[in-house]
């Protein structure tokens, strides 16, 4: 009989549990990579993307740029431009981190309709069922008397910005007002949990009665959402999002938190003025180590969010797995909130927590019909074409956002498109 020395076995039984630690740590996904012309695109007018982007910023439209166009896949394109810091010109990079603010909000989406499919959360839930406190609201439309809601506010309400929690700017001013309100609304995030903090808004009248309208909800609406994924998952917020998508699609780059350790590679978010990009004085605005916004707190890079676009261009699959079904996916870009809904933008309808370019010329977009997606405060932006099987992303930090840079980048990548999907 082989006998194994003490020493080798005991050298094996390290090996072997060094192994399977690794094995259980996330591992970034490896994003496929296709030559322009493998995918239908044309490398010659993909260059003027670069072009468009060195523009933006000799205009001082922004800073810094990530830009990433993937068809059939794979990506084809994904470049960096500018500087991250531009006193001490720190340059961007591929793999440079983003405050994502709004395309939270999709991630959250995602997050909800997962419980919807293991049957923990419905669209006609009302927010009481997970959140008690929110039984019984108010209404107060311009600051009106208030007066009972005409019936409780839902889950379907929040992810379709129909159900007035601290919507619209006029709403917003008032909440600035109040105790403690002015937290979710433009300023600094509580430095408490989402359990402990939102009950709290729920004493604060709603802007109209659930349902009656489309008004975007920046911040409570998907925060909300968040603590009930809390109550239905017996998980935080945070961990949820890293076990169910961030490690399955490999979205090492994507959290509440990780910016702190990885600072060098964290964009500074600018305001535009007429000398220039001035750095915007609260750059940890939408961020925080305790308060997990759905609505607006994550940071990620353009790489790790194009592995979620892809997945939900694919209905669901990622990296041999379902993390939706594709009818969950239908459902997700079906017309819930149409533009014919009072205070709707016409030709956007919208889904569960993305807007559907129905007619993008009346939206100014220059994509295909039925494309979807959504973009953030910063002028993070993200779409993605089922028609032409393709998924743009755009990563840079100017407060206000930067429609210009917006529409330039979806030009750049539309033109370049010479073959059919």
């Amino acid at each position: 009989m082989f006998h194994v020395p003490n020493r080798t076995r005991s050298h094996t039984w390290v090996t072997t549990c060094a192994v399977l630690v690794l094995l259980s740590w996330p591992v970034p996904a490896a994003t496929p990579r296709a030559k322009p012309e493998e995918v239908g695109l044309s490398s010659e007018r993909l260059h003027r993307i670069g072009e468009t982007i060195q523009r933006n910023i000799q205009a001082g439209q922004i800073a810094s740029a990530v830009t990433l166009v993937a068809r059939r896949g794979r990506v084809a394109h994904l470049e960096a431009f500018g500087q991250l810091d531009v006193e001490s010109k720190r340059p961007a990079a591929t793999d440079s981190l983003f405050r994502i603010a709004s395309m939270s909000k999709p991630v959250t989406g995602v997050a909800v309709l997962m419980l919807l499919e293991e049957g923990k959360v419905r669209l006609g839930d009302p927010v009481s069922r997970f959140i008690p406190e929110f039984k019984g609201l108010q209404v107060s439309a311009d600051g009106a008397a208030p007066t009972p809601a005409k019936r409780e506010i839902t889950v379907g309400d929040l992810l379709t910005h129909t159900s007035g929690l601290v919507s619209g700017p006029a709403n917003a001013e008032i909440a600035k007002t109040l105790p403690g309100m002015a937290l979710l609304t433009d300023t600094t995030r509580p430095q408490e949990s989402l359990e402990r903090y939102l009950p709290r808004i729920a004493a604060f009248p709603l802007s109209f009665q659930p349902g009656e309208r489309y008004s975007y909800s920046p911040l409570a609406a998907f925060d909300v959402l968040g603590r009930i994924v809390e109550v239905a998952s017996g998980q935080t917020f945070d961990r949820f999002l890293k076990a169910r998508l961030f490690d399955p699609l490999g979205m090492t780059n994507t959290s509440f938190t990780n910016w702190r350790e990885q600072q060098p590679r964290l964009a500074l978010i600018y305001r535009r003025t007429p000398a220039g990009p001035e750095r915007f004085a609260n750059q940890n605005q939408l961020v925080s180590d305790v308060y997990f916004s759905g609505g607006a707190g994550l940071i990620s890079t353009a790489e790790d969010y194009f592995q979620f676009a892809q997945m939900l261009l694919d209905r669901g699959r990622a990296n041999g797995r379902v993390l939706l079904s594709p009818t969950t996916v239908d459902l997700m870009i079906a017309p819930h909130a149409p533009d014919t809904l009072p205070g709707s933008t016409r030709g956007g309808d919208f889904g569960l927590s993305v807007q559907v370019m129905r007619d993008p010329l009346a939206l100014g977009q220059r994509v295909s019909s039925g494309s979807f997606g959504w973009g953030g405060a910063y002028g993070t932006n993200f779409w993605i074409d089922p028609k032409e099987k393709l998924v743009g992303v755009l990563m840079i930090q100017m407060q206000g956002g930067s429609a210009e840079t917006r529409r330039d980048f979806q030009t750049a990548v539309m033109q370049a498109i010479v073959e059919s999907p």
